[in-house]
């Protein structure tokens, strides 16, 4: 059931040493609510003074927090799990306020929930191994957590960004320090209140709000942050890898932007790929770095897909999203607006546009559709992160699968058909972290390994391996005496 509107007071504040307090410099940023476009808060900005402040009280508190057993950190993360739980409806208003996300579509706080009860529960999966194949030697290596980790979330979802990164970061031993989106900040204050709820000692999470620059910068080159795990665009992740690089080595994680392509061979469920693909691109108002903003259908099913299709694309409902019956809400500000509008540009110039558009309203678009599009095009090679998808057609497998990896993308892939020695064969040879078949994202199995090929990141997250990415390995030579 769709969340009730409640107002929560909000906090504006960075979290840092377990106290929210002001900026050091006293200087704020206006966050403007992208349906009314009315200013509904002024968050207090972080400069490098306040990140400096946040990674040293997180450095303080490491040792502590470090020597804990995992069931002693489990118990913070098992209430924060449920205070998250406990406040879905809270989160749900912020983040329909701050982004323009549909009440409708947000199931990020029960997925942030269960993301914190997993890791309670996972840290004791943290271990080494031994050998006895050296002479005389028992040797081990054992895992070991980096210090503090500095964790820098995108936009679109930051509530289950914020738990994919920090729930993880802390079950294996690190203290944190999360920096927000300066567009999306209202969830991460919010889950700083709840994690102050939940008795977390001071300093062992971190929350502060500011730009890229000095707040992402400053993380990116911190001599004390040793490892750092973002989710964004693909020319941020270079500034932060080049950054990384050139101060002390850290250990980086990268999950990028995509390009997605979606194959329907002739044998399809049509109606089913019709269904899967126009949720991909209208959720989150394609606001979502594994939407499928390409579509390749075989030439003999195109007419049949493309009815069924934008049949069902056009009828997304456009309005409020405080409003249970809406479905797609605004682009998150008028940067992003203008974006697309701009991608809708090239679309027109260089192919069709036979459904949708600019709706001329606020910050809205249209769910929209180019055909016939040149491969060459901008609009297919670079990532609109809108509502917009290309649709062209394919005549062969090969031409398809081509065309398909013809990009530096490549984070989710989706083949559509029946027989399935073609599936197994398409997707060994699609260059993506993730294919699905007959399905498509958002789909994803938490268990699984996900993350980009090729520009679409460095690095794997889920709960089989995101403990993984924070701790580090170290190998004991142990000389045993001989008799």
């Amino acid at each position: 059931m769709a969340p009730a509107r409640v107002e929560p007071s909000i906090e504006t504040r960075l979290f840092i040493n377990g106290k929210f307090q002001p900026s050091k410099s006293g200087k704020t940023f206006n966050l403007t609510n992208p349906t009314t476009r009315e200013v509904i808060a002024e968050i207090h900005e972080a400069d490098e003074e306040d990140t400096n402040a946040a990674v040293a009280a997180a450095k303080a508190a490491f040792p502590t927090w470090r020597d804990l057993e995992p069931c002693e950190r489990g118990v913070y993360l098992a209430k924060f799990s449920k205070l998250i739980r406990d406040s879905i409806d809270e989160l749900a208003y912020l983040e329909a306020i701050s982004t323009g996300k549909p009440i409708s579509a947000f199931v990020d706080g029960n997925t942030a929930a269960s993301n914190f009860q997993h890791f309670a529960e996972a840290g004791y999966q943290i271990q080494g191994s031994s050998s006895l194949n050296t002479r005389n030697h028992l040797n081990i290596t054992v895992k070991q957590p980096f210090g503090v980790v500095a964790c820098i979330i995108p936009w679109n979802a930051p509530c289950i960004f914020f738990s994919l990164k920090v729930a993880p970061a802390l079950a294996a031993g690190n203290t944190v320090v999360l920096k927000s989106s300066e567009k999306a900040p209202l969830t991460s204050i919010y889950l700083a209140k709840l994690a102050a709820e939940a008795g977390f000692p001071p300093g062992v999470l971190n929350v502060i709000t500011g730009f890229g620059r000095p707040c992402g910068s400053t993380l990116s080159s911190h001599m004390d942050v040793r490892c750092l795990s973002f989710t964004g665009s693909p020319v941020a992740g270079q500034q932060i890898q080049a950054a990384a690089a050139a101060s002390n080595m850290k250990n980086v994680i990268l999950e990028l932007g995509g390009k997605s392509p979606a194959i329907i061979f002739e044998d399809a469920d049509l109606e089913s790929a019709a269904t899967m693909t126009q949720n991909s691109i209208q959720y989150l108002s394609g606001q979502m770095c594994m939407a499928n903003s390409r579509i390749y259908v075989h030439e003999s099913v195109a007419d049949r897909f493309l009815a069924l299709f934008k049949e069902k694309f056009g009828a997304a409902r456009l309005g409020d999203p405080l409003d249970k019956t809406t479905t797609q809400g605004p682009q998150v500000d008028e940067v992003q607006y203008n974006r697309i509008k701009s991608y809708l540009e090239i679309g027109q110039r260089d192919g069709t546009m036979t459904l949708g558009g600019d709706a001329q309203d606020g910050f809205y678009i249209k769910p929209t559709v180019f055909e016939n599009v040149p491969e060459d095009s901008r609009i297919i090679k670079e990532e609109v992160f809108g509502p917009v998808v290309v649709i062209n057609t394919f005549k062969t497998e090969s031409e398809v699968i081509s065309k398909a990896n013809d990009t530096e993308f490549g984070l989710y892939a989706a083949v559509f058909t029946k027989n399935i020695d073609r599936a197994i064969r398409v997707s060994k040879l699609l260059e993506a972290g993730t294919v699905a078949i007959n399905c498509t994202s958002p789909t994803q199995a938490k268990e699984l390994p996900f993350g980009g090929f090729k520009g679409s990141g460095v690095g794997r997250e889920g709960y089989g391996i995101s403990l993984e990415n924070y701790v580090e390995t170290k190998t004991i030579l142990i000389r045993v005496s001989p008799e």
